[in-house]
């Protein structure tokens, strides 16, 4: 009967602490995920000057140097799990306004310029409107090599590509977001949500 009761109680006094634990441990859980989703929600913003034109991206990603002289912003997923970065690249040219090219001329454009790069591979496009601007997609791979340097070994890397090419009234914009084939489908969600904060004109 003693050993009954002395079993008894050991059981409530463990099952008060494995309930306090689990409560301690939900709790911190929760403030680890809260904390995530405020750092990742936070955005900053691009506008470029004396246009309409803006979009935000997370405040995690930062700005890095391009070498295309028509670059307007290049900016980096520095916790991309690569040595190839995710990067979205934002170019801005002036349209012809005597003989405006139509959007299939600046898309094969595109694909012909993208031809150049190692192992090239065309995956397709397609029309959409973003922020009430007409648009194409470019989807390609390529291969590239993260760390070119004398005796530092790296592999190639698989890169997967969304080039969008957005037309406004008299210039038209390049969006292009590249990234690993590891990462691609988490950095193609974070570049939707950029996309919804897109203003062109």
């Amino acid at each position: 009967m003693l050993t009954t009761e002395v079993g008894n109680i050991w059981r409530i006094r463990h099952t008060r602490k494995d309930v306090g634990v689990a409560i301690v441990v939900a709790v911190a859980l929760l403030m680890g995920w809260l904390m995530r989703e405020y750092v990742e929600t936070r955005a900053e913003w691009f506008i470029e000057r004396g246009t309409a034109f803006r979009i935000a991206y997370p405040v995690t990603w930062s700005e890095s140097i391009s070498l295309q002289s028509d670059a307007l912003l290049k900016i980096e997923d520095a916790e991309a799990n690569s040595t190839f970065k995710t990067s979205l690249t934002i170019q801005r040219r002036d349209l012809d306004m005597v003989a405006p090219p139509t959007i299939q001329t600046l898309l094969d454009r595109r694909v012909e310029e993208r031809g150049k790069l190692t192992a090239y591979h065309f995956l397709g496009n397609h029309d959409l409107t973003l922020a009430g601007a007409k648009a194409v997609e470019l989807n390609y791979a390529y291969v590239a090599q993260p760390i070119d340097q004398p005796r530092r070994a790296s592999l190639p890397v698989v890169v997967q590509v969304r080039d969008i090419i957005i037309v406004g009234k008299d210039r038209s914009y390049y969006l292009t977001l590249a990234a690993a084939q590891n990462e691609y489908e988490r950095a193609s969600e974070k570049f939707d949500q950029m996309l919804t904060t897109l203003q062109v004109d």
